[in-house]
């Protein structure tokens, strides 16, 4: 998928508004009007889409202080549409779990789900992290809780279902979940794994 390079488009919208602006003082609004209507359609792409796309797809690279210092670049995530916003909070919550600070990944995937993931095979990643970051926590009830609604969505992905599998055996076995635990399932959410990248709308 093509995706603009944010400092051509930050350039862009500098460049087409503050010119349209002195171009309508000189000569008159409407000969700086297309020059306006550029840079601010730009501007709602980008208060729309941030640059979640672009941060995926550094991150399929496995580079996460790239990731983390574009996905940074998003200085209004709030403003993002929900599918990009839900996005937004996935990647933070990977590079919070890549960098072991499980509270801040816990509540980020939260938030991604409270925005609405758009759909089940994103559901189940989001949940399958919860739930390893229960057992890191020796929460085993909690972790039962987010398996339990992973195991009613519809997944379609073999990867992500085999690992749903593989969870569900070593759940029996407490012990050997306890010393798997996210080591085992961590690259499932990272959009650098293996596995397909969910497709960025």
């Amino acid at each position: 998928m093509f995706t603009f390079n944010v400092y051509l488009k930050f350039a862009a919208i500098a460049l087409c508004l503050g010119g349209g602006v002195v171009l309508s003082i000189i000569m008159g609004f409407w000969y700086s009007f297309p020059f306006i209507l550029v840079g601010l359609l730009l501007l709602l792409s980008y208060l729309l889409l941030g640059t979640v796309q672009s941060a995926a797809q550094i991150m399929e690279k496995q580079d996460f202080d790239a990731t983390e210092r574009r996905l940074n670049l998003t200085f209004f995530p709030k403003l993002l549409y929900k599918t990009n916003r839900s996005y937004y909070f996935l990647i933070k919550g990977s590079l919070a779990l890549n960098s072991k600070d499980f509270e801040s990944a816990e509540e980020l995937f939260q938030t991604a789900q409270q925005v609405g993931l758009p759909s089940d095979n994103e559901k189940a990643l989001v949940g399958m992290q919860l739930a390893n970051i229960a057992v890191n926590k020796n929460n085993w009830n909690g972790a039962k809780l987010h398996f339990n609604k992973v195991k009613k969505l519809k997944v379609n992905d073999p990867n992500l279902k085999q690992q749903i599998k593989d969870f569900e055996k070593s759940f029996k076995n407490r012990g050997v979940l306890k010393h798997h635990g996210l080591k085992g399932q961590r690259g499932a959410m990272q959009p650098g794994g293996k596995r397909r990248r969910p497709k960025m709308r």
